[in-house]
């Protein structure tokens, strides 16, 4: 029997949410407090450009995104571009060279570690150390602990820390090696590293992020009957006697508006999430452990250079180091993945929260000057044009034994979808999904 839905929030996780229920048959509202589809991973506009509030790569083995990306339409050959795993910084300089070739597991990372450049045999043999035991471990741990913990556990070489598992727990966790989980990275290395080859590929957006899933998403729901509301901030949540009265506002809904469903997802951050539980009987846990997360920024210094200027790759990586002002981990080229950002990068920094408490000037400054001797390229030191955009609650901070959230909550027919609840990956577009889907299934099955 078909029922209608409500899902508070137009992030990957609500949308997910809102996309599986519509495929198993149900109608479905989706309210969203932005006039931008996203969430967290959105498009944002500056001075007549779309930028995204933060530069992602996902992984090959992101297979429910991957699934439900092509479930509404999206033809992931033109959106992402698929390139195989690797860790490469500016030639000649002091960093490595880390290709793996299209082969299957895990010989593609065994040849790629033969022929890596710029790392010293112990540190290869560290590599290999490292991923036979973790294999053999089954990627688990009995004891979570951090990745800096782990690391030294297992040899690591300070060389290998610092061009290779430092940048890939930023990445993936947002959170600095110290203080993140090491149970946590080891899942994304097994669903990675440890899977088959096409596991390993790494995918870079051409779209922008709201365009990449959520804005599809929206656009296929709609046609198929059903309603979704931008700019309307649900404002309380209440139990009925066999249903969920939503109450939101917003010119969207015409002001003030309330109706009821035969379910909620709730797909807001945890923060907005708490405002919306918080008081419900039953529910001081849950309250308790949504006010836990500690938010990370990830900032983003967009640079614009004179068309035509463009990196030897897609992306590399960049040896960071706070302390000498080298902010930067990752620089990307938007011009390479769509061409009307020629000219345009992208320099990503995770965990940001001392280069955000910079005055932007000084930051965009520290990275172009960062670029320039990296690359060698002095004139990179002036761009055309920057912008810095900072997602101050991007991410929490992943850390080691942390109590996440189920999708289940106390109440029947309310479900939790997002990336701080409980699963094997951290805060990413991946898990985001996941929790999206699983909270539709939930939902759908329950018995209000």
């Amino acid at each position: 029997m078909a029922k209608h839905f409500a899902v508070a929030g137009g992030g990957w996780a609500g949308f997910a949410a809102a996309v599986e229920l519509a495929r198993a048959g149900h109608q479905v509202t989706v309210f969203e407090a932005a006039r931008t589809l996203g969430g967290r991973a959105r498009r944002v506009a500056f001075e007549g450009r779309e930028l995204d509030n933060g530069q992602h790569i996902m992984l090959g083995a992101y297979s429910e995104s991957l699934r439900i990306m092509r479930a509404v339409g999206v033809d992931l050959r033109s959106a992402v571009l698929t390139l195989p795993l690797q860790m490469r910084y500016p030639l000649g300089g002091d960093g490595m060279d880390f290709l793996a070739p299209r082969l299957p597991a895990p010989l593609h990372v065994g040849i790629a570690l033969l022929r890596a450049r710029g790392l010293a045999r112990e540190d290869k043999m560290a590599l290999a150390r490292f991923t036979t035991t973790a294999r053999w471990m089954d990627w688990r741990l009995n004891n979570d602990c951090s990745v800096a913990e782990l690391l030294q556990r297992f040899d690591q070489t300070p060389r290998l820390v610092t061009l290779m598992w430092r940048p890939l727990c930023l990445a993936a966790l947002n959170t600095p090696p110290e203080r993140a989980s090491a149970q946590v990275f080891l899942a994304v290395l097994r669903d990675s590293l440890g899977a088959r080859r096409a596991a390993s590929d790494m995918l870079l957006p051409r779209a922008d992020l709201s365009a990449l899933f959520p804005d599809a998403a929206a656009a296929w729901l709609q046609a198929k009957g059903n309603t979704i509301h931008l700019g309307a901030k649900v404002t309380a949540l209440r139990a009925a006697a066999g249903s969920w009265r939503v109450e939101a506002s917003g010119a969207a809904v015409g002001g003030d508006w309330s109706g009821n469903f035969d379910g909620v997802v709730l797909a807001a951050s945890s923060s907005a999430a708490i405002a919306l539980v918080e008081g419900m009987p039953g529910f001081a846990e849950l309250a308790s452990r949504l006010a836990a997360f500690e938010p990370e920024p990830i900032t983003t210094c967009y640079l614009q250079y004179a068309p035509g200027t463009r990196l030897e790759i897609p992306f590399l990586a960049l040896v960071d180091d706070p302390a000498s002002q080298r902010w930067g981990q990752f620089v990307f080229d938007r011009g390479q993945l769509d061409a009307r950002q020629d000219g345009l990068f992208a320099v990503v920094i995770s965990a940001s929260s001392d280069a955000a408490g910079l005055p932007q000037d000084v930051l965009t400054a520290a990275v172009a000057a960062q670029l320039a001797a990296d690359l060698r390229r002095p004139e990179f030191a002036q761009p055309a044009w920057s912008k810095v955009i900072t997602e101050k609650r991007a991410t929490y901070a992943c850390t080691p034994g942390l109590m996440r959230p189920a999708n289940e909550t106390p109440a029947k027919g309310l479900v939790l979808a997002g990336d701080y609840t409980a699963g094997d990956y951290p805060a990413t577009l991946e898990m985001a999904v996941r929790s999206g889907v699983q909270a539709a299934r939930l939902l759908a099955k329950a018995k209000v």
